[in-house]
């Protein structure tokens, strides 16, 4: 799972070829990906009117079996971690004509075969080597979520944030830039762990919560009440989640493969500034450096320190193909 970002070049035509073409009914496919295009463009332009992509919060429908309709999944095991199923997502972008897609990320994806369209996909469809690398030092270590409040922010699959429903988090959010990809992604990979015997409960009684799991009266979505989803930009996403009363803090808040872009620093920079808690910890996995785009662990690292907010400990590093790093930041003691 190679993460390389792909640019398209435009390619400009004769205006004079276009009358050229003799105009053909269109037929009623054609006609549906026009309403579809036209939605996309609307989508767009609302987003550049406001500069920022507008943040929301996703209620799970009440019927959420429908979320894994025509959908193959896949599972992720790694010693002592329990299995963690979610969707393949070569099959869901290949469903993707079949797919509630506002923003039209999953066609212009592929048709762009491209891992990043700026302010308008940022790469949440696929799991990448980050991911995986935080999950196998939070194997190494052993760590679980026991009644804590957590945040997957840019989560994506949503694989690190499901990992801590399953090992006991009293509360877990997941945020990703993309409604579509909270939608499409997020919220059915997260069903399909919601009924896993290993799921814990947060009281620790593992005979109470198998009873629970196992009772007619809760249903396999019982489990999203833990749960909510947000979609949008960084501020924004801030901006909503503080005009809560009161606003969610979060023991933990795991990051991977965010900081490819150094214009994104100051808005994760406040995220955790004004998320976490004060003795919470935010895990960060990310590459030594994004070719194509100039984000990496030294020139976030540099950020971090002029803010002299957070130190920043090194946790895991990882030297085979690109060389990629987890680290931990938490927040300075002050005198």
């Amino acid at each position: 799972m190679a993460f390389s970002f792909n640019f398209d070049v435009e390619v400009e035509t004769d205006p004079s070829l276009l009358g050229a073409a003799e105009e053909k009914p269109k037929l009623e496919k054609e006609v549906l990906q026009e309403d579809k295009n036209n939605e996309a463009g609307k989508h767009q332009e609302s987003r550049m009117e406001t500069g920022v992509k507008k943040a929301k919060e996703h209620i799970p429908p009440q019927d959420c079996e429908h979320l894994l309709e025509n959908t193959v999944t896949e599972t992720f095991s790694l010693g002592t971690l329990p299995p963690i199923h979610y969707l393949n997502e070569s099959v869901l972008e290949q469903t993707a004509s079949e797919r509630a897609d506002r923003e039209m990320i999953l066609s212009q994806n592929i048709g762009s075969h491209s891992d990043l369209i700026s302010g308008v996909y940022e790469g949440g469809l696929h799991i990448w080597e980050c991911t995986i690398d935080l999950l196998e030092y939070l194997e190494s270590v052993g760590e679980t979520f026991s009644g804590k409040r957590v945040l997957d922010l840019g989560c994506g699959a949503g694989l690190l944030g499901i990992l801590a429903l399953k090992r006991g988090a009293k509360e877990v959010h997941f945020q990703d830039y993309n409604s579509t990809v909270i939608e499409e992604l997020t919220m059915p990979n997260v069903l399909l762990n919601c009924d896993d015997d290993d799921v814990d409960d947060e009281e620790g009684d593992s005979d109470s919560a198998a009873s629970k799991k196992k009772s007619p009266e809760l249903p396999p979505q019982a489990g999203l009440t833990k749960c909510r989803f947000f979609s949008g930009e960084w501020t924004s996403f801030l901006s909503l989640v503080l005009s809560s009363d009161p606003p969610p803090q979060y023991d933990l808040i795991f990051t991977s493969e965010t900081i490819y872009n150094t214009a994104y620093y100051p808005s994760l920079h406040e995220v955790f500034l004004q998320l976490l808690v004060p003795a919470g910890l935010v895990y960060l996995a990310t590459k030594a450096h994004y070719f194509g785009v100039g984000g990496g662990l030294h020139l976030f690292e540099s950020f971090v320190e002029q803010k002299d907010v957070f130190n920043i400990k090194s946790l895991k590093e990882v030297e085979e193909g690109l060389k990629r790093h987890v680290v931990a930041l938490s927040f300075k003691k002050r005198d």
